[in-house]
């Protein structure tokens, strides 16, 4: 018997190892979506797609390889069909002050952030286009919005991502594809550790954090709703872009943000640099 529902899509999932995109591949498939996992980590990845049982596999894919994003097509479409929905979620970072990080580190997190989720658009606008139907979600940031002080690449690529998405998007306006853009503050991933560790990134300690399956939740219902934009939190995520486009205001806040940060980042370590282990996990942010 065939358990295929007609609301059934076929979703290609970057990152989705860990994090926002193991959480996105979890609830999909609880709503009777079929996924097919990536990761440039091939191993976590296919062992994260076992345990989602059978309307879940996994695949290898670095997304800085244009290649490889043709071999996860195929891959997706081999296992349940052709692709309806790409949700661009992959995403890195190095934290720390600009001038500290090396020029690799500055191009790894362009690459992956930003070339790899245009490359990952640019082939399924391509696939999808010819199929005459898809929809293209991308999991960008706050950041997008609103610099902070110790992610200044990652900010700049986040910004550069959301630019290219709505670009991309007006280029398709008469087309069969739609596009939805959402933006994670943020999120419980294991990013935490190291920005916990590093005194650069304290301002991500400034406001409570958001669970991955929240953001998962706001992925998967896109997919019936298509949202051109979804900020978080639904109220202060539209303070943060208005505040973003606004430098003199931005000079001001920043800062202020930053010193909360930093009160509630020593509320979590003790004299020696070590972690609590008692300590609640007031924020990080996420890959996405």
């Amino acid at each position: 018997m065939n358990d295929v529902s007609e609301d059934s899509r076929v979703l290609l999932v970057t990152g989705a190892a860990s994090g926002i995109g193991a959480s996105i591949a979890q609830s999909a498939v609880a709503r009777g979506h079929r996924v097919m996992l990536s990761d440039v980590n091939e191993q976590a990845v296919r062992a994260r797609a076992l345990s989602l049982g059978s309307r879940a596999a996994g695949c290898v894919l670095d997304v800085r390889d244009p290649q490889a994003w043709v071999r996860a097509f195929e891959a997706a479409e081999a296992a349940f069909g052709a692709v309806d929905v790409l949700v661009n979620n992959a995403g890195i970072i190095h934290t720390g002050h600009a001038r500290d990080l090396g020029p690799q580190q500055h191009r790894d997190i362009l690459e992956v952030n930003l070339l790899g989720a245009i490359t990952g658009t640019c082939t399924a606008i391509e696939r999808m286009t010819a199929q005459g139907r898809g929809h293209i979600i991308t999991v960008c940031s706050m950041t997008a919005f609103l610099p902070l002080p110790g992610y200044a690449t990652y900010c700049g690529s986040k910004h550069g991502l959301r630019a290219f998405h709505h670009s991309a998007a007006l280029e398709e306006r008469d087309g069969p594809l739609d596009f939805t853009i959402i933006h994670p503050p943020s999120t419980r991933t294991d990013m935490l550790e190291q920005e916990l560790a590093d005194p650069a990134c304290a301002i991500s300690f400034a406001e409570k954090s958001c669970a991955p399956e929240d953001i998962a939740k706001a992925v998967v219902d896109a997919i019936t709703s298509r949202p051109v934009e979804v900020v978080f939190p639904a109220l202060g995520g539209r303070v943060q872009r208005i505040a973003g486009v606004l430098p003199r205001l931005m000079r001001w806040v920043i800062p202020l943000a930053e010193t909360r940060g930093r009160r509630k980042r020593e509320r979590i370590i003790d004299p020696t640099g070590r972690r609590r282990s008692d300590a609640a996990r007031p924020s990080d942010r996420s890959a996405g």
